[in-house]
């Protein structure tokens, strides 16, 4: 199931933060009484009524906007406002209603985003009831809460997780496709190497509705095999600053990720690998996605005389944990290499796909061990009795081992590499589960 994003918005002090505290269960969000606080957008994951979603807590909209760093507050509030699946407006009942919040209801009423009212600060038995003005707004719905205690959330969160929009998780032109989410941080080349990809002649293109909100998918065919690009428009839209678009992009990313089987990370090989670089691939493999690595821009790297052993090396030590994944170095602008991609995201795929046989994978389990054994516990052997695949895309294994938690994680890793070395998993993530032998007198 695809993952919704919800907008929580309203002017400064209100007690947005405190919201997206209680919802994602966190202290992510800096809670402050002085107004101004969150300036830049956060984002967590939360489960609301069993349906997976981004929360996105923004600055206050009624900041000082001849500041330009306030400026940025707003903007990022209505970026969010703009994009989000569903909208939660916090006015504060103690203030009562001012002008910024009929214009902000007001211009959300016009946008058509489904959205509710969130009267903050119902904290005490004299505030039980929301002041008069609020219910003269004429909206259905309003909800009472306190956002510090608690208070009406249940009846807040039920509203919401019924109100997202209902999404076909399975849609027939995905049964048989390659999923393939370009992701990245803002101006790597993501829009201009699409657009290489889907103008080559060896491609049948068409659009088709995508899963999510106002998303559509690319659906491609090439060496007869079925492709689907996952929208990932959010990332390319439009914005006024930098700063709005990479924080905005890794939220895209992450419900571009949920769709996908393979996530294409695109670099800019002129540059070093940033923080958000990481950040995005750090999520592709949190989620069990297949990965390839793009190195757009090549030929200004290569005008700056950048080998591809130095670009790759680069990514290896900044992406250690995506060491799997193959590097491909492209270039949009020119077209470079560009056929090599779909070939390459085949290839990951099938590895991702992988469904190895009980009896080799057991043997490989027992020659990996008979070359390095495994150490005692306790005073006691460990010992395997035996290993199965549970699951593909990503490849899953289970052991049984009298004593899984005396496997050391860096023998973990030794085997794991052992089944890469037996079975290829190239660009793909490989999970080891460690379990216990059950009992025979065990249901």
């Amino acid at each position: 199931m695809s993952t919704s994003i919800i907008a929580i918005v309203g002017r400064a002090n209100v007690g947005k933060s405190t919201l997206f505290n209680k919802l994602t269960q966190s202290r992510s969000a800096i809670v402050n009484d002085t107004p101004g606080v969150t300036r830049d957008r956060m984002y967590g994951a939360a489960e609301l009524g069993n349906r997976p979603v981004i929360i996105v807590d923004t600055g206050g909209v009624d900041v000082d906007t001849a500041n330009p760093i306030e400026l940025q507050v707003v903007e990022q509030a209505l970026w969010a406002r703009n994009e989000a699946d569903f909208v939660i407006v916090v006015a504060d009942n103690q203030t009562g209603l001012t002008g910024p919040d009929r214009e902000m209801i007001s211009q959300i009423r016009r946008s058509g985003k489904p959205f509710l009212l969130a009267v903050n600060k119902v904290d005490s038995p004299s505030h039980h009831e929301i002041l008069p003005e609020f219910s003269e707004l004429g909206l259905e719905n309003i909800f009472p809460i306190s956002a510090e205690h608690g208070n009406g959330l249940y009846e807040l969160i039920e509203f919401v997780s019924q109100a997202l929009p209902e999404e076909d998780t399975n849609p027939d032109y995905l049964e048989d496709s390659i999923r393939i989410a370009v992701i990245g941080r803002p101006n790597v080349g993501k829009s201009s190497l699409i657009n290489k990809l889907l103008k080559s002649e060896r491609c049948i293109v068409s659009n088709i509705p995508g899963t999510t909100r106002d998303a559509i998918d690319t659906f491609l065919e090439w060496n007869d095999r079925r492709f689907v690009l996952i929208d990932t428009a959010g990332i390319r839209r439009k914005g006024k600053t930098n700063k709005v678009l990479d924080k905005f992009s890794v939220i895209m990313a992450l419900k571009a990720l949920d769709r996908c089987d393979v996530a294409v990370l695109v670099l800019d090989a002129a540059e070093q690998v940033s923080d958000q670089d990481a950040t995005v691939a750090g999520y592709a493999l949190d989620r069990g996605k297949a990965c390839l690595i793009l190195g757009n821009k090549w030929d200004l790297s290569r005008e700056s005389e950048v080998t591809f052993k130095e670009f790759e090396e680069r990514v290896r030590h900044r992406l250690k944990f995506l060491e799997f994944a193959p590097v491909v170095t492209v270039s949009a602008k020119t077209g470079l290499r560009v056929d090599k991609i779909l070939p390459e995201v085949e290839g990951v795929y099938e590895q991702y796909s992988q469904s190895i046989p009980t009896s080799s994978l057991n043997e490989s389990f027992v020659k990996a061990i008979n070359k390095n054994p495994m150490s005692s516990y306790r005073g006691k052997f460990i010992k395997l009795y035996y290993a199965t695949q549970v699951k593909k895309r990503p490849p899953t294994f289970k052991c049984f081992i009298n004593y899984p938690e005396g496997i050391h994680f860096s023998y973990r890793r030794y085997l794991i590499n052992s089944l890469r070395k037996t079975f290829g998993f190239s660009g793909t993530p490989v999970r080891l589960i460690l379990a216990g032998k059950r009992k025979i007198d065990e249901p």
